[in-house]
């Protein structure tokens, strides 16, 4: 063998230059250097732990360097100790002779037929960022490849310089071997170590944990947490026990949070939270708090079309059925009675904890007026009130407190017929009834305001008193009493026994020269004296006699009489 084809084989710096050297160490140091080429994947074990650096002893005369990063874990804590075994790839040598170590597991192509097989089998390989080019990177891989700044993984420009010098994986999307053309892909890469990443944190997924999770995004139903990989939903209705408008009113992006996985589904990778499971449900002491009958407070929540919720305790809500919130109105819409955030006094109707639902009463807090109505308005009684009203048959009244009375049309005048309440009434206006009927039951009264116009009987009543002799018509006469006409429409009893000793008596007799007029020019009903029926007092029947007004009682129209002669 010539001195020639021996300076070709690649010699190791510990060796020193002699003319001495044999055959047998030249090869032996051609064979280890078999071993340096990149990508060679060996086993090694740790000897000692640098700043910077982890040195491992791959059974060569110099030892192998690793950075110290590639062996932090996620919390940035060096995952190895003295003593144990790594696999690495050699990735070269540095000036001091040491081999450059990484902990990829992917080899670098050896030659242009291993390039193709990686390419055909979308294989990744492994590389090392040499240098900025206009568009991307320059990486080593064997034989110069590019990676496009868009395909590199980076998000901005100066993640892109961080690239160089280090170390990557990628794969080849374009190979060219008659112009040496080679590009590669590292962000694929990275998305599919990531979505591996994700599989096997979701697999680690388990109903019922609590776990630490960073709120990533919000949206109008809820949030999306980020559980180290995998995405779950916190809905905005399992934030809190109490109502949440909008997820922003509890949590913010960025924020970390504990949250209780409520749901894995295998099937479309979806993940459901809570945060509100982790405090006690309210619920749980409602029987121990809120007893049918009980009267609390508490503050309108929100309206529907139904009715209204009432939040009696944080996370506890009632409704307020739209049914129960009037004794005499027919509501329309709830916000006729309350408004949001009003303070209000209700009565507890009925309580289901199970189901999340309590019934509310606001008419039964305010005590129903048709308790206090009949003794108010009872029968005889005259009222004033608004007329609200106008029906064909008759007009309603305000009563007051909530309560309406009815008055017919045929009770609105006694002076003529009216065809529709209009002719008499107008909306609005105030009117006094007399109370001619209440029932409570059926919840109804019936006023009058004929009953109040005066009479005949009215105007007598107001010009005369008891004791007064007055002059009347006798219209009917028995042995022990007579009936008297005192005028048109006035009608009076009398007793024709002998008068009470304590009777009132008159000085003088008042004239009544209207009445005995309007008894004059009247058609006498009976005929001849052989027609008059005789008492046993003389009185008979068509005679025109004074009396003495015994007793008046003007509201119920009676009068009683005795003989003044």
């Amino acid at each position: 063998m010539n001195s020639s084809n021996v300076s070709a084989f690649p010699l190791d710096s510990d060796v020193p230059p002699s003319g001495d050297v044999s055959f047998g160490s030249i090869l032996s140091q051609f064979e280890e250097g078999q071993h340096d080429k990149p990508g060679e994947g060996v086993r090694g074990t740790v000897v000692s732990l640098g700043p910077d650096s982890v040195f491992v002893d791959i059974g060569r005369k110099m030892d192998g360097v690793l950075p110290i990063e590639k062996v932090r874990d996620e919390n940035g804590a060096i995952s190895v100790h003295v003593g144990d075994e790594l696999v690495v790839s050699i990735t070269g040598r540095d000036q001091e002779g040491n081999y450059l170590l990484s902990t990829l597991e992917v080899a670098r192509p050896k030659d242009w037929s291993a390039f193709e097989k990686a390419f055909a089998d979308k294989t990744p390989i492994a590389g090392t960022v040499t240098e900025l080019v206009k568009g991307g990177l320059r990486v080593d891989c064997g034989v110069k490849a590019f990676l496009p700044a868009s395909r590199s993984g980076a998000r901005d420009q100066a993640e892109i310089e961080k690239l160089v010098g280090q170390e990557i994986q990628c794969r080849i999307i374009k190979l060219d071997i008659a112009d040496e053309d080679v590009v590669v892909d590292r962000r694929v890469i990275l998305e599919e170590e990531e979505r591996k990443a994700k599989d096997r944190a979701f697999d680690t997924l388990q109903e019922g944990a609590v776990l630490r999770g960073v709120v990533r995004s919000l949206t109008d139903f809820g949030a999306f947490v980020d559980l180290g990989g995998v995405d779950g939903l916190l809905h905005v209705a399992d934030m809190s026990w109490t109502r949440v408008t909008k997820p922003s009113d509890v949590v913010s992006p960025g924020d970390s949070i504990e949250v209780k996985v409520l749901k894995v589904s295998p099937e479309n990778r979806r993940v459901s939270l809570g945060l509100k499971q982790l405090a006690a449900d309210p619920w749980t002491i409602v029987l121990e708090k809120l007893k049918v009958g009980d009267r609390v407070q508490g503050k309108v929540s929100r309206l529907t079309d139904f009715g209204a919720f009432v939040e009696l305790m944080p996370g506890v809500e009632g409704l307020i059925h739209i049914s129960e919130m009037s004794w005499t109105k027919k509501i329309r819409k709830p916000a006729d009675i309350v408004n949001p955030d009003d303070l209000v006094d209700v009565v507890i109707l009925g309580v289901k904890p199970a189901e999340h639902r309590i019934s509310l009463g606001l008419k039964q807090a305010l005590g129903d007026p048709w308790e206090e109505a009949e003794r108010k308005f009872a029968p005889g009684t005259v009222s004033e009130g608004p007329v609200t009203s106008l029906t064909n048959f008759g007009a309603f009244v305000d009563l007051g407190n909530g309560i309406e009375g009815m008055i017919h049309i045929s009770d609105i005048s006694g002076k003529k017929r009216l065809n529709h309440p209009r002719e008499a009434l107008t909306v609005g206006e105030t009117v006094k009834a007399a109370v001619l009927e209440m029932d409570k039951a059926k919840r109804r009264i019936r006023l009058s305001i004929k009953r109040l116009e005066p009479t005949s009987f009215d105007e007598y009543a107001a010009e005369h008193k008891i004791g007064d002799v007055v002059t009347g018509r006798v219209i009917e006469a028995s042995a022990t009493k007579a009936r008297v006409e005192l005028g048109e429409g006035v009608s009076a009893d009398c007793s024709l026994t002998a008068p009470a000793p304590n009777a009132p008596k008159s000085s003088a007799v008042k004239p009544d020269l209207g009445a005995v007029t309007a008894l004059l020019t009247a058609k006498w009903k009976s005929g001849g004296g052989s027609q008059q029926q005789l008492s046993g007092s003389g009185v008979r029947q068509g005679q025109v006699r004074s009396f003495r007004i015994l007793s008046l009682d003007a509201p119920h129209k009676r009068i009683e009489l005795e003989l003044a002669e």
